[in-house]
């Protein structure tokens, strides 16, 4: 078990990948063979670009495991959005749920927390992970939230949650939650989320926020970014040299 762990982990850390050693070791730690053994398994986000939980879940032996994606790659079975599971699948599919970094980039995060509630059975355990306000923006290709530990326990509190931790190597949050027997969906209409968009919480980001902040505010930030970098790099670049002139 180890060394599937250990495999998955050097794809990851290979790729600079956010799927990083501590969420695939949340996954086995939270996961485990007793859980997973003849359960349906749904993975979400599951196209292996930077890391994936599927070698380690699927040596658990479950009975079904169905990979989905927005695009197809190793570990998709079928293409489909978030935010079109129950469409496709229908309410109370799977038995587990597994979708690690995902949320962040969902522009319409009820739509994608309703859909992976809905898909889940009566007695069954979702476990997920995502980024948390400090995490650097990361467009595969958006990049929306950012999802605090009180998030987490305000948008999953119709759900029994078993953990809520945040990721001890980067800014990100782990968490699990079972979908209780009468099960009935809060609403979040109101609720506000962190936007890397507009570097706030807020409820949503319209059309013309995210063309301003593609096109003009992180085009202008990476340009300062960069221009830092440069100043720093000749200012020790000119005192390494003065040293050496001075010996």
């Amino acid at each position: 078990m180890a060394a599937a762990l250990n495999g998955i982990a050097r794809v990851s850390n290979a790729s600079n990948a956010v799927c990083n050693h501590a969420c695939l070791q949340f996954v086995q730690a939270h996961l485990t063979e007793t859980a997973v053994r003849g359960r349906r398994v749904l993975e979400v986000g599951a196209r292996n670009v930077n890391g994936s939980a599927r070698r380690l879940v699927e040596s658990f032996q479950p009975s079904e495991y169905l990979g989905v994606d927005i695009a197809p790659g190793p570990g998709v079975d079928q293409i489909c959005d978030i935010g079109g599971l129950l469409e496709r699948f229908g309410a109370g599919r799977f038995d587990i749920v597994v979708c690690t970094e995902v949320l962040e980039h969902v522009r319409d995060w009820r739509g994608a927390v309703g859909n992976l509630k809905g898909v889940l059975a009566a007695g069954g355990t979702l476990l997920a992970t995502t980024r948390s306000i400090g995490f650097r923006y990361h467009g595969y290709p958006f990049d929306f939230w950012r999802y605090q530990p009180e998030d987490i326990a305000v948008l999953f509190a119709d759900m029994a949650i078993g953990v809520i931790e945040s990721d001890p190597t980067a800014p990100g949050v782990f968490f699990t939650a079972r979908k209780p027997h009468g099960f009935t969906e809060a609403r979040l209409d109101g609720y506000r989320l962190h936007s890397v968009v507009r570097g706030k919480r807020c409820a949503s980001v319209s059309n013309v926020q995210l063309a301003l902040f593609l096109h003009v505010k992180r085009p202008v930030t990476r340009f300062f970014a960069r221009q830092a970098r440069s100043i720093r790099k000749r200012i020790g670049g000119s005192g390494a040299a003065a040293t050496a002139g001075g010996h």
